[in-house]
């Protein structure tokens, strides 16, 4: 049976987010939450992800991500390269952009090696933290399917996405 672990970004995700509702949605579904969600760092986030996973079959975990979620991932994977089913990875900030000051050097520079398990970047083409540029190349280097959904913001509950069946359609992709 399939597992799916949600990972928000930066201030967690709330009840009115569509991580929320996957995670109603789907059986077998659950958060992997942060000691922090505000005043993070790289290796706190990554150290949950792996506590999280290190006792589990993999085989058949899929990870569904979220903005700073994904960053945490991508560092997750280079640090321990554990095979899962796949990631989705939905709306990866670009941190590494120096015109904007999102207080979290600890995550960068961005991983930009390939992830050792199938993965999608989901992509907006109107996201204030990442260009389409930028989503293309992550998903270049990190061997990723890149599936833009047009102008979506953010791809949160600020942009709209709260209950967001193209997003559980999305997720097919990897089971």
């Amino acid at each position: 049976m399939i597992q799916y672990f949600t990972l928000p970004g930066y201030g967690n995700s709330p009840a009115q987010h569509w991580q929320t509702h996957f995670e109603q949605q789907l059986s077998n579904c659950r958060r992997i939450n942060q000691k922090r969600w505000t005043g993070v760092t790289c290796e706190d986030w990554t150290s949950e992800i792996e506590k999280t996973l290190k006792d589990l079959d993999t085989s058949e975990t899929i990870l569904i991500t979220h903005s700073l979620g994904g960053i945490a991932l991508a560092h997750w994977a280079a640090k321990h390269p554990q095979k899962i089913k796949g990631a989705m990875i939905v709306a990866p900030p670009d941190i590494d952009n120096p015109y904007m000051d999102l207080s979290l050097q600890s995550f960068a520079p961005i991983p930009l090696l390939p992830l050792p398990f199938p993965s999608v970047v989901v992509a907006s083409t109107n996201d204030l933290w990442t260009s389409m540029e930028r989503y293309k190349f992550f998903a270049e280097s990190w061997g990723s399917k890149l599936v833009s959904i047009g102008d979506a913001g953010h791809i949160n509950v600020h942009s709209g996405y709260g209950r967001w069946d193209e997003g559980l359609e999305i997720l097919k992709m990897l089971v």
